[in-house]
């Protein structure tokens, strides 16, 4: 490992160095009086050139932000590079030998052999450039312009094509003095039994540069439908070229990310043209890799990502490929203090295809209408289970209890079990609970950083197969998982009691009933419904039996007992009067598991002594069933509400406000507001 650059030779490189020369790749200047020079400040937004630079004394000085210093601080600052790095890069430049103490210094022929490769791709890049514009790349000119993509655009993201042939680019660069040896090196050839030849053959080529603007690297796409190749290749790993450790674009977004405190990742090498282009200049994208660890290194360099924060945006396509990989980022969130988003365009097009859609405005607007990463997870794992049966928002609930206990800071999760409160229509202290309890199951199981999933589940990611993946193949078969025939578990989660499945144990004979605790408020409530129309149904009011028709009951075994008495009233007419003959109508209705439940109902007494009194009493008990049921239907309509996107949805928003409206006008005309 080399050591400290000697004092001597970092101020014989600054000296050395012409500070006009390096600023004005960077900034315009203009003779500002005698041996000096202005422009826009780098640093600050201005109108008005207030950034000085004079040449002879070798510093720069902006009068608007107050910003100042020498070439080796402007370099610093502007390509956000370490300060030996910097020194080695300015060295390079003017050709001067560093020398180090405390440690030995880097390997001559290593830093030589490197800017070889450099100065290799750097001609590279200029040939395939000059090659876009001959007559042989109309294939390429096509793509480009299809795409939205003009002359200007190509120049400036420095996009060219390999000409179709073997070995265009390899007599090119040993014209320029390059080696076979050395070009073996590079990654841009391929060897076979005559020899090297060029890797990337009749395709559309873009540069693949690092932070300080140096050509590393090459991604090439497919033109031609003889090509056999994959539709993009890329510079294999080479001296130069680490992908895990590459970002496309970022030589020209860093400046705009340090600004802004904001990067955009997107998926390919026209994603990130479209979106500079479109006015969103922090877009990145990965060459061929995951978003990952290394790639969190490089762009924290630029979001200063410390307790200030920053965003880091991730844009993927709508299908559910795209969704995956947001969900695959979702792991990687624990690595930024930077907040995380999702942008997901509903359509399924990339930014480029949106921008060519819809214009400039449209990518713009995608990532200003980003989701919260925490929030994308959140409703990705929801959409696993069936939200319209209670059982279904339990297990959604218990899934995403974990997601939220992992949330770094402790203020948000008390927010975000509200938001998941209001999506799936629990309250939010049993949302809570769950949040605890998942918590306390990370920390027994010493899965700090393991990804999100439902406790003790295993699961690995929001997206990974577990309850919730079983959950949705269970509804297909019309059982949900893990579950007897019993009535204990609320309505939607089973089949009726007495079904029989395929499996040896099912069909030996009905299983035993389990019965809804009678203590719990709204199984005593139902029970209490059901006692009554099943003793006294002659004093019911007929207003009432319609109410205990629609009204439904959230106990499953309720719910078949519900619908035996409303197909037994049916078959006997209205007018049915209590006694054996009803019983017995309603016993017919029923499996045979749920006999037994319907003598207790029959025989358990009301607390009413008179006519007047059992009377009154059903009309109490239904009038707070139906009441219970309107309130349950405005609880899941208000959560799918919250659930829903008002600007992807409007017509359905205003539906379910106008049903919501509607309950509301029947529960207040019920209870006579």
């Amino acid at each position: 490992m080399a050591g400290l650059i000697k004092r001597e030779d970092i101020d014989e490189v600054r000296a050395r160095t012409d500070i006009r020369e390096v600023v004005e790749q960077y900034v315009t200047l203009k003779p500002a009086g005698i041996g000096s020079y202005k422009g826009l400040c780098p640093f600050h937004d201005e109108r008005s050139p207030s950034f000085h630079v004079r040449p002879q004394m070798g510093t720069y000085h902006c009068f608007g932000c107050d910003e100042s210093g020498d070439v080796i601080a402007f370099l610093m600052e502007m390509d956000h590079t370490p300060f030996t790095e910097t020194v080695e890069r300015l060295a390079a430049r003017i050709g001067y030998e560093l020398h180090y103490e405390q440690g030995g210094a880097p390997n001559r022929e290593e830093v030589g052999r490197r800017q070889r490769l450099l100065d290799a791709h750097k001609v590279a890049a200029e040939f395939f450039q000059r090659n876009l514009y001959t007559r042989q790349a109309a294939a390429a000119q096509k793509f480009l312009g299809e795409r939205g993509f003009d002359q200007e655009a190509a120049r400036t993201y420095g996009v060219g094509y390999a000409p179709q042939g073997w070995s265009h680019l390899l007599q090119h660069l040993r014209n320029h003095g390059f080696t076979d040896q050395e070009l073996k090196l590079t990654g841009m050839f391929s060897e076979g039994n005559r020899g090297l030849y060029d890797r990337f053959r009749g395709r559309l080529i873009w540069p693949i540069r690092a932070v300080a603007g140096e050509v590393i690297g090459f991604g090439a796409r497919k033109l031609y439908e003889d090509d056999q190749g994959p539709k993009y290749l890329n510079t294999p790993e080479t001296q130069l070229y680490k992908k895990s450790q590459v970002l496309y674009g970022i030589d020209l977004a860093k400046r705009p990310i340090a600004k802004s405190k904001q990067v955009v990742v997107v998926e390919g090498y026209t994603d990130v043209m479209a979106c500079h282009l479109a006015g969103v200049t922090t877009a990145v994208a990965t060459c061929g890799t995951a978003f990952g660890a290394e790639h969190i290194k490089i762009v924290r360099r630029f979001l200063s990502d410390d307790s200030a924060g920053g965003e880091v945006v991730f844009t993927f396509d709508g299908d559910a490929a795209g969704q995956k990989a947001a969900l695959r980022a979702f792991q990687e969130d624990q690595r930024f203090v930077a907040q995380t988003y999702v942008a997901v365009e509903p359509h399924g097009m990339d930014p480029c295809e949106l921008r060519l859609a819809r214009g400039d405005v449209a990518v713009r607007d995608l990532v200003d209408t980003r989701t919260p990463l925490f929030e994308f997870a959140l409703r990705a794992t929801i959409k696993e289970y069936d939200v319209d049966s209670l059982e279904g928002r339990l297990r959604a609930m218990r899934a995403c209890a974990p997601i939220v206990a992992q949330i770094r800071d402790p203020s948000l999760r008390p927010a975000y079990a509200r938001e998941l409160s209001g999506w799936l229509g629990i309250e939010t202290d049993e949302v809570m609970r769950a949040v605890s309890a998942a918590a306390k199951t990370a920390q027994r199981a010493g899965s700090g950083h393991a990804g999100p999933g439902p406790a003790g589940s295993g699961s690995t990611g929001p997206g990974s197969p577990g309850p919730g993946a079983d959950g949705a193949r269970s509804r297909q078969r019309g059982q949900e998982p893990g579950r007897g025939a019993g009535g204990g578990e609320p309505r939607g989660s089973q089949g009726a009691p007495g079904d029989r499945g395929g499996s040896p144990e099912e069909s030996q004979g009905p299983r035993p009933v389990e019965l809804p605790d009678p203590r719990e408020p709204v199984s005593r409530m139902e029970r209490e419904a059901l006692e009554v129309v099943l003793q006294v149904p002659d004093l019911v009011p007929h207003p009432y039996w319609g109410h205990f028709e629609s009204a439904g009951m959230t106990y499953r075994v309720h719910q078949v007992m519900h619908d035996a008495v409303v197909a037994a009233r049916a078959e006997l007419g209205e007018q049915v009067q209590g006694g054996r003959a009803w019983l017995e109508a309603v016993r017919n209705h029923l499996p045979e598991p749920l006999h037994g439940y319907l003598a207790q109902l029959s025989v358990t007494p009301l607390p009413a002594a008179t006519e007047q009194q059992v009377r009154n009493y059903a009309v109490g008990v239904l009038t707070s069933l139906v009441e219970m049921h309107i309130n349950r239907e405005k609880s899941d309509k208000l959560a799918h509400l919250n659930r829903l996107n008002a600007q992807r949805e409007p017509d359905l928003y205003q539906r379910l406000n106008r049903e919501l409206l509607d309950l509301e006008l029947q529960r207040r005309s019920l209870m006579g507001v």
